[in-house]
């Protein structure tokens, strides 16, 4: 009943939301724990290595560093959530909060870009290269499947800079334009970055869709709808794909969660001030306030993806709802 239904859906929705967030306090947690047993402290490398002993306790009090584990890992949740996270030791006076918050936007354009990418090249090779198994199609995506996931994300990186930016002058190497000067430069700019991204995921996507299709396509369903005389485009997109795209979404939430991550390095390739290349710069500055922040909200990424993922298969498939 529809009652039924409803109800279902609440209650996993419930559990869902309800194991995110143990999931999700559980990563911060041994994130703080990770860097609490670091060697030095904020205090130490605020102050240099010229500060007193009792210059350097001082400011462990000031910072609430000399107070218990838990107490002070529950302080800093709080701050965490409250976005009062203080101030940077890398970028004196600026607090962290505003440099994350000034480079969100970056980010998230970069991975939605990338994600749109994964989407726009995989569907196409995935259907393209079902209709023949053993066809010339077929082998030649599965050849550059396999020819893609094997280069590193730098290494593609540093080709496109020479190939589309130095030979092809598509775009300017480090002549990153803010979205606030122009959005059209901005989008431009990130384009080629977005595609070394979405490179590797659309690669493995082409590789389970296809075979995901194949097994669809294997199923009494489409033998029925061919034995009614469908045309084989209806078959393959209305019957087969509908089916074959629900377990995707399984893969393409730990595409989303790779694609964060990924950005990381092509941040740093490309010069593009976002979250990645501000971890990397905080890494260098052992910066270790700004390192926990990030590492936490890398984290989050990757597990909210992967629950998303989850809750819209729910959605989509209904054999799923019934359950």
């Amino acid at each position: 009943s529809v009652a039924g239904t409803v109800a279902g859906t609440a209650s996993f929705l419930l559990r869902r939301i309800s194991a995110t967030a143990a999931t999700l306090f559980l990563v911060s947690l041994l994130t703080f724990a990770a860097f609490t047993l670091i060697p030095g402290d904020a205090a130490s490398l605020t102050l240099g290595v010229e500060a007193t002993a009792e210059q350097v306790a001082a400011l462990r009090a000031e910072m609430g560093l000399d107070r218990s584990f838990p107490v002070q890992y529950l302080s800093w949740l709080g701050k965490f959530f409250t976005g009062n996270l203080g101030n940077s030791s890398r970028f004196r006076g600026v607090s962290i909060s505003s440099l994350i918050l000034e480079r969100l936007p970056v980010t998230f354009t970069l991975a939605g870009l990338a994600l749109i990418f994964v989407l726009l090249i995989s569907l196409p090779l995935s259907l393209l290269s079902v209709r023949r198994e053993n066809g010339a199609p077929a082998k030649i995506v599965t050849a550059l499947t396999a020819l893609t996931v094997s280069f590193p994300g730098f290494f593609l990186g540093v080709l496109f800079i020479w190939i589309f930016g130095l030979v092809l002058k598509f775009f300017v190497p480090g002549g990153y334009v803010g979205y606030g000067e122009s959005i059209s430069a901005f989008l431009g700019y990130l384009f080629c970055p977005a595609l070394v991204i979405a490179i590797p995921g659309a690669a493995m996507m082409t590789k389970f869709l296809r075979a995901s299709l194949f097994q669809e396509l294997g199923n009494a369903y489409v033998r029925t709808a061919r034995s009614k005389g469908n045309p084989w485009r209806r078959i393959l997109l209305v019957h087969a794909l509908r089916n074959a795209v629900i377990p995707a979404i399984t893969l393409l939430g730990m595409i989303t969660g790779e694609v964060f991550s990924g950005s990381i390095v092509i941040e740093q390739v490309f010069a593009i001030p976002g979250i990645g290349k501000l971890l990397l710069t905080s890494i260098g500055a052992r910066d270790y306030a700004m390192v926990q922040t990030l590492a936490v909200y890398m984290a989050f990424m990757v597990v909210l993806a992967n629950t998303c993922a989850d809750i819209a298969i729910r959605m989509i498939d209904p054999r799923i709802r019934q359950a």
